[in-house]
């Protein structure tokens, strides 16, 4: 488990953003709205502002509001919202891997809601 800010042990670290970013990245080439084509991201920050990584803060909250670097270029800078569900919260709880709760592929990007002119991305995690 890796140590971040203030030294809390968090499953929100570096390896679940990477695997996430990748993913993210998987999911534009592979989608038919044409205002994704050619979108791709260069990274997930993995160091939240205040202290959203505590457990009890993604327990009472149910998300982390972090950034991300998506585009054509990917490097347009977005507020990333990643929201808990049932299962990563329960991983979350335990201290154990998030990177489990990333959906599948043939999901139909429903986990994803982003907007271009507002530079947000929304992401549901299992």
């Amino acid at each position: 488990m890796t140590k971040t800010i203030g030294n809390i042990e968090t499953p929100f670290n570096e390896e679940f953003c990477t695997r996430l970013e990748f993913r993210l990245c998987r999911e534009f080439s592979e989608s038919d709205d044409a205002k994704l084509k050619g979108f791709w991201c260069d990274g997930v920050s993995w160091f939240p502002t205040d202290n959203q990584l505590t457990k009890k803060h993604v327990n009472d909250i149910r998300k982390i509001i972090t950034k991300a670097w998506i585009g054509k270029s990917g490097q347009d800078v977005y507020q990333a919202t990643i929201h808990f569900g049932k299962k990563s919260l329960s991983n979350y709880s335990k201290g154990k891997e998030l990177t489990e709760c990333i959906p599948e592929l043939d999901s139909d990007m429903d986990w994803i809601e982003i907007d271009i002119e507002e530079k947000t991305i929304e992401i549901t995690l299992k």
